[in-house]
C-alpha cells in the first residue's frame, strides 16, 4: 500500500509540474479548480505526517475505525463539506504562484509517502479524532489520492491515470461502504467515479441499485 501511495503522489505532482499558470484554473471533477484541489491534497499529506507522529497510547487505545468505516462520515451532503471547501479556496489563493504550491505539494507528499512506508503497518495512530492502524490509514490515503487524481486530470491533456491496483483498492473500500458488490459491468475506474457521485448513473444503473441509492462518499 505505501508503494501505491508514493506512485499516486508522484503521478499527481508530475501531472502539474511545469504547466502554464492558466492550467491551474482549469476545472476538476470537484467544485474546485486544479490549484484548489492540489491544496486540498497538500492538507491530506500534512495530516498524514501529524498522524504518524501521534501514536495511540500503547495497550489503551484500540482502533475505532478501519479502512472502510473511516469514510462513513464523509458522505456528499456532510455538513463539513462547505466550510472546508471555502477554507481551501481562500488558502490556495494565498500562494504567490502555482509553481510555489506545486513545490510545497511535492516536498510534503514525498515526505508523507516515505513516512508511511517506514512505519509499522500495525502501529496505531490518532487522526481526526479516531484511532486507526497505519495500514488502514495508508488505504484511506490511497483511496483519497486515487479519487483526486481522477478528479484532477479530467481537463489536463496528457495527465496520468491511477495505477490499476489503486483503482482496485478504491473499489474494495466503496464496496465495503456499500455492504456488497457494485455492478460488475462497471470497471474499477467507473466504480470510483459513479460510487462517489462524480459520474451520473444510467437508467440501467438505477434499476440495479434502486431509486434510493446515493453516492457512497464525497
Amino acid at each position: 500500500m505505501p508503494d501505491l501511495l508514493i506512485q499516486l503522489y508522484a503521478a499527481e505532482v508530475d501531472a502539474v509540474r511545469d504547466r502554464p499558470e492558466a492550467d491551474f484554473n482549469r476545472p476538476t471533477r470537484t467544485e474546485w479548480t486544479v490549484r484548489e484541489l492540489l491544496f486540498h491534497q497538500l492538507l491530506d499529506a500534512q495530516r498524514t505526517l501529524v498522524a504518524l507522529a501521534s501514536p495511540a497510547a500503547p495497550e489503551e487505545e484500540e482502533p475505532d475505525v478501519d479502512s472502510v468505516t473511516y469514510w462513513r462520515p464523509f458522505f456528499p451532503e456532510s455538513e463539513w463539506n462547505a466550510p472546508h471547501a471555502d477554507f481551501v479556496r481562500v488558502a490556495a489563493s494565498a500562494y504567490s504562484s502555482s509553481a510555489a504550491l506545486v513545490d510545497h505539494l511535492a516536498t510534503t507528499t514525498d515526505a508523507s509517502g516515505r513516512a508511511v512506508a517506514a512505519a509499522d503497518p500495525a502501529a496505531r495512530v490518532r487522526t481526526q479524532g479516531h484511532v486507526i492502524t497505519v495500514g488502514d490509514l495508508a488505504s484511506t490515503l490511497v483511496v483519497e489520492a486515487t479519487t483526486h487524481l481522477l478528479d484532477l486530470t479530467v481537463d489536463l491533456a496528457g495527465a496520468p491515470r491511477p495505477p490499476a491496483a489503486a483503482l482496485a483498492e478504491a473499489r474494495r473500500v466503496l464496496e465495503g461502504l456499500q455492504g456488497g458488490a457494485l455492478p460488475g459491468r462497471w470497471d474499477d475506474s467507473e466504480a470510483v467515479l459513479k460510487g462517489t457521485g462524480r459520474s451520473p448513473l444510467t437508467d440501467e444503473d438505477r434499476a440495479g441499485l434502486g431509486a434510493s441509492w446515493r453516492p457512497l462518499l464525497g
